[in-house]
C-alpha cells in the first residue's frame, strides 16, 4: 500500500496564506504549493523569508523538490514560484491553462504592453482538468475548479486535496466570486464536485482567518465539509448559495494587496522587467476599481 503523502504547512501571517511543501515519503519527492513572496508595501521591498523556512524545511528532510505548483493567480499575496525554482534546481512551476484568461484581462487593466505574453508562457507547464503529474509512488491529479477565479485548480495526491481558494474551513465557507471571470453559479458547482470524493479525503484551505478567535487551521475533510461548512454543507441548493455569496460580494472591498499581487503572480512570480534606470515598477491604476 502506498502511504500517504506527509504534508507540511506554512502559515503566512500578514496574508493569512498557507503554503505546502508535500512530500512522498517512500521515494523523498515533494511538491511546493502556493510559495509566498514576502512583501513590504510601504517600502516596495521583496523578500524570501517565508521561503526560507520552508527551504529549510526541505533541507532538514533531505527532500526533492520535482514540481512548483500555483492553485490560481492570487490577489493577496505575491508568488514566490520563481524564488522556489531557482532554490529548488529549476522545478517547473505549474498553473492550470485557463491562466490565460486571467493574463488577458490584467495585462489591459495594468497595460503591461506588447511584450506581455498571454498564452501562459510564464509558467513552465499549463495543466487542464484530469491531467496528471507524477510525484514519486503519487500521481498529482488536477482538478479545474472555476468560480472564485475561472483559472482555479486544485491538486489531488493521494487521500490529500488542495483546494487553494476554491473553499475555505467549514466554519469560514466559500471564497468570494467577484472577480474577473468569477461566478458564485461556477463556484457551486465546483465546489460540488471536489465534495463528491472519498468524505475521508484529506482537504488543505488556502487562507485561514480564524473566525471568533480559534486557533488558525487549514486542515479538514471532505465529510467534515459537506456536513458542516457554512455556505454550502449538503442540503444547500445553488440558487440559495448563488444569492448568498453574491449579496456579500456586493459589500467587500479589494484585497489589500492586489494591485502588486496580480502583476507579479500573472508572470508566474516574475518581478516586472525593469526600466532603462534599473529600476522595477509596479502600476497603479487610478479610478478603475
Amino acid at each position: 500500500m502506498t502511504p500517504s503523502p506527509v504534508v507540511t504547512a506554512f502559515f503566512d501571517k500578514a496574508t493569512s496564506t498557507v503554503s505546502y511543501l508535500v512530500a512522498d515519503p517512500a521515494t523523498g519527492r515533494a511538491a511546493v504549493i502556493d510559495a509566498v513572496l514576502d512583501y513590504d508595501e510601504a517600502a516596495g521591498r521583496t523578500a524570501t523569508r517565508s521561503l526560507d523556512t520552508l527551504a529549510a524545511a526541505v533541507a532538514a528532510a533531505g527532500l526533492t523538490v520535482d514540481w512548483i505548483l500555483e492553485t490560481h493567480v492570487h490577489a493577496d499575496h505575491l508568488s514566490a514560484a520563481q524564488a522556489a525554482k531557482a532554490r529548488f534546481g529549476g522545478a517547473p512551476v505549474v498553473i492550470g491553462s485557463a491562466v490565460t484568461l486571467v493574463q488577458r484581462h490584467f495585462g489591459a487593466v495594468f497595460d503591461l504592453g506588447s511584450d506581455f505574453a498571454t498564452d501562459g508562457r510564464q509558467f513552465d507547464r499549463l495543466v487542464g482538468d484530469g491531467e496528471c503529474l507524477r510525484l514519486g509512488s503519487h500521481d498529482i491529479t488536477v482538478m479545474h475548479v472555476p468560480g472564485h477565479t475561472p483559472a482555479c485548480v486544485a491538486y489531488l495526491i493521494g487521500d490529500a486535496l488542495f483546494v487553494g481558494d476554491a473553499l475555505f474551513m467549514p466554519d469560514y465557507g466559500s471564497p468570494r466570486c467577484d472577480f474577473p471571470g468569477g461566478s458564485a453559479r461556477t463556484l457551486y458547482r465546483s465546489i460540488r464536485r471536489m465534495l463528491a470524493l472519498d468524505p475521508a479525503t484529506r482537504m488543505f484551505v488556502g487562507h485561514d482567518y480564524a473566525p471568533g478567535g480559534r486557533p488558525h487551521a487549514w486542515e479538514t475533510t471532505v465529510g467534515d465539509q459537506r456536513r458542516g461548512n457554512v455556505h454550502i454543507h449538503d442540503g444547500v441548493p445553488e440558487d440559495d448559495f448563488v444569492a448568498m455569496r453574491e449579496a456579500r460580494d456586493a459589500g467587500l472591498g479589494l484585497p489589500r494587496l492586489i494591485l502588486p499581487a496580480v502583476q507579479v503572480n500573472v508572470r508566474a512570480g516574475h518581478l516586472p522587467p525593469a526600466a532603462a534606470n534599473g529600476i522595477a515598477y509596479l502600476k497603479i491604476p487610478l479610478n478603475q476599481f
